[in-house]
């Protein structure tokens, strides 16, 4: 059975390159071109998990200075901090999960409070958007820096070559995931990617979802990357964190953006904090609505937050 908008050279060809870029993880097997596919119809089923890997990190930090901004908890983590705490979370088999928060999930947060409760509950919390590391400032983290997705991805993959640790890439167009192995396989020779999965847009049946949740298991990654997009990347790690071992990031566009897929903004406009209206120019019909109508209730909200603060703090102060 092939899965609705792939094709079977698309297929094999991920197949290819990811075999290419760790063969040791491999074994000379290749991965089912559909783990949800009941055994027998799309190949062999998923595969067996590997001999438990000797990782070489320690459990890192679980706890960071933090804000809530709109009710949403933003930690102010860097690069390296939150680096370590993946890899040593994934090398004590914990799980857990790693959000990096922007304008638009501040605001999903904010108008689902069943998702931002869920969210609340990650182990990391990352500003990728500069408005929210300019909020953090606001709100009394002076040292507040951005830890943006793809930069992270890169760097947590680094140190996941360096300990050993076997990856997995979840979401993204079956292309998307080839060129995205080749390019990490080059960049990161001694990278383990233990599996990759594109599933497709509709949503996934019941079954379909325990056989991709089996699979993911079985193949060992103790890191899974999640690109769906926010908010679905975020429903999916929160309701697949109890039965995985894995640690899930969710990464938004940067499977996109480090596959080269998709362009990325120059560093001076993120710096400015204007990646948005680069990504607003490039995709205008998809993202029109997520920037020019969140982004100035954003403003609005985060506002009435910084006032109704200040407010409080002056009436204390009288008493």
């Amino acid at each position: 059975m092939r899965r609705p908008g792939t094709s079977r050279g698309g297929g094999r060809a991920l197949n290819r390159a990811l075999a290419d870029a760790d063969t040791r993880v491999m074994q000379g097997r290749q991965f089912p071109r559909d783990p949800t596919a009941a055994p027998g119809e799309s190949g062999p089923g998923p595969p067996q998990p590997p001999p438990k890997p000797e990782f070489k990190a320690e459990p890192g930090p679980l706890s960071v200075a933090s804000r809530r901004i709109l009710g949403l908890r933003v930690d102010a983590t860097s690069y390296a901090e939150t680096t370590e705490a993946i890899v040593g979370l994934a090398a004590a088999g914990a799980g857990g999960m790693v959000c990096h928060a922007n304008v638009h999930m501040a605001m999903e947060a904010f108008d689902d409070a069943g998702l931002r409760r869920r969210l609340n509950a990650a182990e990391r919390i990352t500003p990728d958007g500069v408005p929210l590391v300019w909020a953090l400032r606001w709100l009394g983290l002076r040292e507040a820096g951005r830890v943006y997705g793809p930069t992270l991805t890169r760097r947590v993959c680094r140190r996941a070559a360096e300990a050993g640790i076997p990856v997995g890439f979840y979401g993204g167009r079956p292309e998307v995931l080839e060129a995205l192995a080749v390019a990490l396989a080059r960049r990161f020779p001694r990278l383990r990617i233990a599996f990759a999965y594109s599933p497709p847009f509709r949503p996934l049946t019941p079954e379909e979802d325990r056989r991709a949740t089996e699979a993911i298991e079985a193949s060992g990654a103790r890191i899974l990357f999640v690109g769906l997009g926010c908010p679905k990347q975020e429903r999916w790690m929160a309701s697949h964190r109890p039965a995985l071992r894995c640690v899930l990031l969710g990464v938004g566009a940067a499977f996109d953006f480090l596959a080269g897929a998709k362009p990325q903004a120059p560093r001076w406009l993120q710096r400015a904090g204007l990646e948005w209206l680069f990504r607003l120019v490039i995709e205008p019909r998809r993202l029109w609505r997520r920037y020019l109508v969140q982004n100035p209730r954003f403003v609005w909200h985060f506002a009435r937050q910084i006032w109704s603060a200040r407010r409080s703090a002056s009436a204390d102060r009288c008493r």
